[in-house]
């Protein structure tokens, strides 16, 4: 280890170097890991909030399901009477208002019932109330945005007035702020007609989906069965992800961008390795003939390669990390530290797997180079 030390040392200049593409491709796996997670959180942050296990679409709804399913009443009440399972209407609605402030916003209505499992409840000022039908509770963004509890939110086109009684948290669905009514407010939102004179006895007692909490047990043949029974498709939460516009590409665009800069990283770091190697194949064969074994040699480089790129790693984690507090909740950035410590941890190994491809040429070092042979 002294050795490997001292020759970091002499040539500082070439592993200053190497350690600085190193802190560039780490910072760079880093910040792209915080886009990664930041957009998918900015895209299904509000439906990874719901408590449920599983999400029941209309049948026949096979893609873009929280824009094209409308499931009936009749399939609500029969997924409600399933013995030991939980269900509750859900309704989803991209829209824009303006509060009788002038603040113009984009939210995504949340059609949830008052008091059950889907309502968020309020971090500040009153949760939904079946009593104030044209109550509205707004997530974090919408009140960064300038939404106030109090404020009257005025629905374009539709005219529909409703009320900010309280806010919630930081909860978004396709890059937009959540906003949570009532059922009945967002069959308003989503089914009248603009300038059509339509009564709310007159809108059809439809919702987008039906969020359940499904028992122990409660999957295969029983869910196929009560899927038939009820006319739906029920899928679990996590793949009812992918029902959110622009989830599934945004995240495939920033995996497979990931993907790349893992394989980089071990390229990179084996051919710098790789030229080291050739450069001191003289004093490596020396070594040999001095009497260094060849797991001697080999634990030498091993050593360069772990604090050229743990180093390296290290303060490329640093970048991510200031780039993180630096953008703060202005673009759709996540970088938790456990997520940070995976995608670190990661770079190290692909890196020192990169580096290994210069062993079988270390432990191949010829002592007779440095006796005469070679000449």
């Amino acid at each position: 280890m002294f050795l490997a030390l001292l020759e970091l040392r002499a040539a500082r200049g070439r592993f200053l170097l190497m350690g600085g593409v190193v802190v560039l491709v780490s910072a760079l796996v880093g910040i792209v890991s915080g886009f990664t997670t930041g957009l998918g959180d900015d895209t299904v942050s509000a439906l990874r909030r719901l408590p449920a296990t599983h999400i029941a679409f209309a049948a026949g709804s096979d893609s873009d399901q929280f824009a094209r399913s409308l499931i009936d009443e009749g399939s609500a009440d029969g997924w409600e009477r399933e013995k030991g399972v939980a269900a509750t209407p859900l309704g989803i609605a991209i829209t824009r208002a303006t509060t009788d402030r002038h603040v113009e916003v984009d939210l995504a209505a949340f059609g949830v019932e008052p008091g059950a499992f889907t309502d968020p409840g309020a971090a500040t000022g009153r949760p939904l109330d079946a009593a104030v039908p044209d109550g509205v509770v707004v997530s974090r963004q919408l009140v960064g945005d300038g939404v106030r509890i109090g404020d009257v939110l005025t629905v374009d086109r539709l005219g529909i007035r409703l009320k900010v009684v309280g806010t919630t948290g930081r909860s978004s669905y396709g890059h937009v702020p959540a906003a949570y009514v009532t059922t009945d407010t967002w069959r308003r939102i989503r089914f009248v007609v603009p300038g059509a004179d339509t009564r709310a006895g007159d809108l059809p007692r439809q919702d987008n989906a039906i969020a359940l909490k499904l028992p122990a047990g409660f999957g295969g043949t029983a869910l196929a069965e009560a899927d038939r029974r009820h006319r739906t498709t029920t899928v679990p939460l996590g793949k009812a992800l992918a029902a959110a516009p622009g989830y599934q590409g945004e995240r495939l665009t920033m995996l497979s961008i990931q993907t790349f800069l893992f394989l980089i990283a071990p390229l990179v770091v084996g051919a710098f390795f790789a030229v080291w190697t050739v450069q001191r194949t003289p004093e490596l064969a020396l070594l040999r003939a001095m009497g260094a074994s060849r797991r001697r040699l080999l634990g030498h480089t091993l050593a360069q390669a772990a604090v050229v790129v743990a180093a390296g790693t290290a303060a490329g984690a640093v970048i991510a990390s200031a780039v993180g507090l630096a953008v703060g909740e202005r673009v759709p950035f996540s970088l938790p530290a456990t997520t940070l410590a995976t995608t670190m941890a990661a770079v190290t190994l692909v890196g020192l797997a990169g580096s290994a491809f210069t062993l079988r040429r270390v432990a191949g070092a010829d002592p007779m180079t440095m006796l005469g042979a070679a000449r």
